[in-house]
């Protein structure tokens, strides 16, 4: 486990009056997918079932991923005391599934496989630090930054298996681009969506994914400022091989922002 507990957060000072509505959909959704960490437990263990130092590097890596899922979940029930934690999460396992009838990787090799963890764990260590410089509720900033060093970690651990696999899978850097193009595309895909459904939405509702992931981007994508996708990128060159500071950084951060404030703005005219 890490460095902290449920019992380290000072939740004796939540302020109310300092809870972002907006902020709180999108809170109620990533616990689901956090607390979810146990499914990808199995799958990861079945895919490095021949590598017992990984399966207990994972072990340890899904239970600190179930505890941010609680402690977001535990947030957002004193955020929204009418709000159900318990009944989401059941919600959203009925209705999402990962894919765990596996031997092998979806990533085709097992470095494969490390390369697309460490982009997951670009996407949550920026998100996370995001959210946590944006937060004006002192409890849910804690928590934000706690969890963001977690993933950064996180990051590490993983890289440090994408190099040892790499010894042996020798994947090109236009092969891992590829790979993690096909892993940030995924990022639109129904995990997120119907995370944020299962989380916000009245029972009887009918799950557009599109609709749902849409809202969820409408809520997150103004959080970013620029040293948060400069890192992100920083992490996910490191992780394909290439530089990860210098031109090529500053060119993909500056395409980053673009498209995320392009977004922004055409989410929000929807929204109106």
């Amino acid at each position: 486990m890490g460095s902290w507990t449920l019992d380290s957060i000072a939740w004796d000072r939540f302020d109310a009056s300092k809870v972002d509505p907006e902020i709180l959909r999108n809170i109620k959704a990533a616990a689901m997918v956090e607390r979810n960490g146990g499914d990808y437990r199995v799958y990861l263990n079945r895919v490095f079932a021949d590598d017992p130092t990984v399966v207990a590097d994972v072990d340890r890596w899904a239970e600190e991923e179930i505890q941010h899922g609680m402690a977001l979940g535990r947030w957002a029930q004193m955020a929204d005391p009418s709000w159900d934690f318990d009944a989401a999460f059941a919600r959203f396992r009925a209705g999402y599934k990962v894919p765990l009838d596996v031997s092998e990787s979806v990533r085709g090799s097992q470095a494969g496989e490390m390369l697309a963890r460490c982009i997951v764990e670009t996407g949550t260590s920026s998100y996370y630090s995001a959210l946590k410089d944006a937060a004006a509720e002192p409890v849910l900033r804690q928590v934000c930054a706690k969890i963001a060093a977690d993933e950064f970690r996180h990051y590490k651990l993983f890289y440090d298996h994408l190099r040892r696999c790499l010894e042996r899978d020798q994947l090109s850097k236009l092969k891992r681009l590829r790979i993690s193009w096909g892993r940030l595309a995924e990022s639109d895909d129904d995990e997120l969506a119907y995370a944020y459904f299962a989380a916000n939405a009245p029972e009887g509702a009918v799950y557009d994914r599109k609709k749902a992931m849409e809202a969820y981007a409408r809520r997150a994508y103004p959080l970013y400022q620029p040293n948060h996708v400069q890192r992100a990128m920083a992490m996910v060159l490191k992780a394909v091989g290439l530089q990860p500071q210098g031109w090529l950084n500053d060119f993909l951060t500056r395409l980053g922002l673009w498209f995320l404030r392009r977004r922004s703005t055409r989410l929000a005219e929807q929204g109106a």
